[in-house]
């Protein structure tokens, strides 16, 4: 069969492959995989572009500088499992998550764990674990004194600093100004007295300060000065920086006009400040954290279309998939004003007869709207609806019980 890139028209933002007029997913023909997954809607993560998306990025970061997965962008066992095997460690939000990464044969020495509201069994599970806890407030610090003594082990720690400056130009601010995430900047110090007083094991800081975010200049600068609060607070820990998490932030495209990160400008400062950190704190591993970045561009939603209607001149095409499945295509996952995600009709790639549709989803609700007058490919009841860039915050980010519909199926091909 003969393969083509998908075109513009359809999905100008998209990795995946078409054939013989259909999008190409794992190097299955769409509606094969449809038949093979046994109902819609599901969603579907391509190996071999995770895979390639990881590879990418290591060709432009220096080989000093750890890559981790943050679990929590998409925390599918199988997927879970196949990036263990390509990153350096994973870090997860909850025990639940901890289950997984385990499972999935992580080194613990390699998990870490951040979360505001850790509970005490969850703290209990990290402890017995070996996994590093990024503390985020002094009850935690005391929580784990308490815990290593019953369990008779070092709970293994970094501190979550709460910055005192922003990531410029992030899609969701996660440090700078009032935050319930770590410990405040100036606060830190008293912290980390406090750790060795209680003779936690100590091993570095956490800074993550946003996400989303498509300018490197926004992320070098706000990398710099992590990295340069993290050396101040450093003269006042209680053992040497062993490890040393300069967050994230990288994001993909979503919506027309946007452009893909460049990775150049953040790999050159993360290689110049690996040089300057094995002199001023040696021994301390950089790493980034990254999920969005690493899983987002491998995902696709894919829902059938049940109906076609016209109503007062405007065309819908009602799909067995929503909001309940998708709750960030819907616009109601922290967009301020709505905007469609790429979207095409999967099993007519290429198809020449256009025509303006809104999809919209089997809920009871005006909320359940997953394109809003978009030019599609014409498309009849039993057609495949796709939605791109659904491969992080799709399953586990929406509200699978609302209305009482089925949950979606999951796979990785």
């Amino acid at each position: 069969m003969t393969v083509e890139r998908s075109q513009p028209v359809h999905a100008p933002m998209t990795p995946f492959e078409t054939a013989d007029g259909e999008l190409v997913v794992g190097g299955m023909p769409l509606s094969r995989l449809a038949a093979r997954v046994g109902r819609t809607p599901f969603y579907a993560y391509d190996r071999h572009l995770l895979a390639q998306r990881v590879a990418k990025l290591r060709s432009v970061l220096p080989p000093t500088v750890k890559l981790h997965y943050a679990m929590k962008a998409n925390p599918m066992p199988a997927l879970v499992c196949h990036m263990a095997g390509l990153v350096d460690g994973i870090d997860v939000a909850s025990g639940g998550e901890l289950k997984v990464a385990l499972d999935a044969g992580t080194d613990p020495r390699e998990i870490s764990f951040a979360g505001p509201g850790k509970s005490r069994e969850e703290l209990r599970q990290a402890v017995a674990a070996g996994i590093l806890i990024n503390i985020e407030s002094f009850r935690e610090i005391d929580e784990l004194a308490s815990l290593s003594q019953k369990l008779s082990l070092p709970a293994r720690v970094a501190v979550r600093v709460n910055p005192d400056f922003e990531l410029k130009s992030s899609g969701m601010k996660m440090g700078g100004g009032p935050k319930q995430f770590g410990i405040d900047a100036e606060h830190v110090p008293d912290a980390l007295t406090e750790i060795g007083r209680q003779g936690l094991a100590f091993e570095g800081f956490h800074l993550f300060a946003g996400s989303q975010n498509l300018k490197a200049e926004a992320i070098v600068d706000a990398q710099c000065k992590a990295y340069a609060l993290a050396r101040r607070l450093a003269e006042r820990a209680p053992a040497p920086v062993r490890f040393l998490n300069l967050g994230g932030g990288f994001g993909i495209p979503y919506f027309p006009g946007e452009q893909r990160l460049d990775l150049a400008s953040i790999g050159a400062n993360l290689a110049a400040l690996s040089q300057q950190a094995s002199t001023e704190m040696p021994g301390a591993e950089l790493v980034i954290e990254l999920g969005r970045y690493l899983v987002g561009e491998a995902g696709i939603y894919v829902t059938r279309v049940v109906d076609r209607k016209i109503s007062r001149g405007q065309l819908f095409l009602v799909v067995d998939g929503g909001l309940h499945h998708h709750l960030s295509a819907s616009g109601n996952f922290g967009q301020v004003i709505r905007k469609n995600y790429p979207v095409t009709i999967g099993n007519r790639m290429g198809a020449t007869k256009k025509e303006i549709a809104t999809i919209v989803g089997p809920l009871c609700t005006p909320l359940d709207l997953l394109a809003d007058r978009m030019e599609l490919a014409h498309a009849e009841p039993g057609d495949l609806v796709v939605i791109f860039q659904s491969g992080a915050y799709g399953a586990s980010a929406s509200p699978q019980g609302f209305l009482g519909h089925p949950a979606v199926v999951e796979v990785l091909v």
